[in-house]
């Protein structure tokens, strides 16, 4: 599963270390992201159809969910790792060059949706406990509280919504 982009590994000879982990590091990654590409809560934000991506959609959603909206860090979590799915699906599999992320609240939800110029519907699959690959619509099932596809003229949004507690 993808998470380990722009993290150094350790090499394992010579004196080279490994950059640490951190919060901090990674909130100023999420809100560069942010800077960068926009907020996808005030309009959709357009990332380039590439692996990277997945990246940066996942330093959105973590702003957004946790810093902006305020929810909790296993929501955060869980939102992070089911977009990191939906882009990655997106990435692989329609063949775009750009894709688009937006985030909304609204009253008890949040909604995040990807959107992609393929017609192509995804196909939730069987997954079995040796599969090494296909669980992400799995996933995005297991964790969200609904998600669905709305077919477009030009394209598909893909999207799932997760209930929140409002205070």
């Amino acid at each position: 599963m993808a998470g380990l982009e722009g993290i150094e590994q350790p090499r394992g000879h010579g004196r080279a270390t490994a950059a640490r982990w951190s919060p901090a590091v990674e909130d100023e990654r999420a809100l560069k992201a942010l800077e960068l590409f926009g907020n996808p809560t005030e309009a959709e934000v357009p990332l380039p159809s590439r692996p990277e991506s997945a990246a940066t959609a996942r330093r959105l959603t973590q702003v957004v969910v946790l810093r902006q909206w305020g929810l909790t860090p296993k929501m955060t979590e869980d939102a992070v790792l089911l977009v990191s799915e939906l882009v990655g699906n997106a990435v692989r599999h329609t063949g775009a060059r750009v894709f688009g992320l937006r985030m909304r609240r609204r009253r008890g939800w949040i909604r995040i949706e990807v959107r992609d110029p393929s017609r192509g519907l995804p196909c939730l699959m069987p997954v079995q406990e040796t599969d090494i690959s296909g669980r992400g619509l799995f996933l995005v099932d297991k964790l969200s509280d609904r998600w669905g596809v709305d077919l477009l003229p030009r394209g598909k949004t893909t999207w799932f919504e997760m209930r929140v507690a409002d205070r």
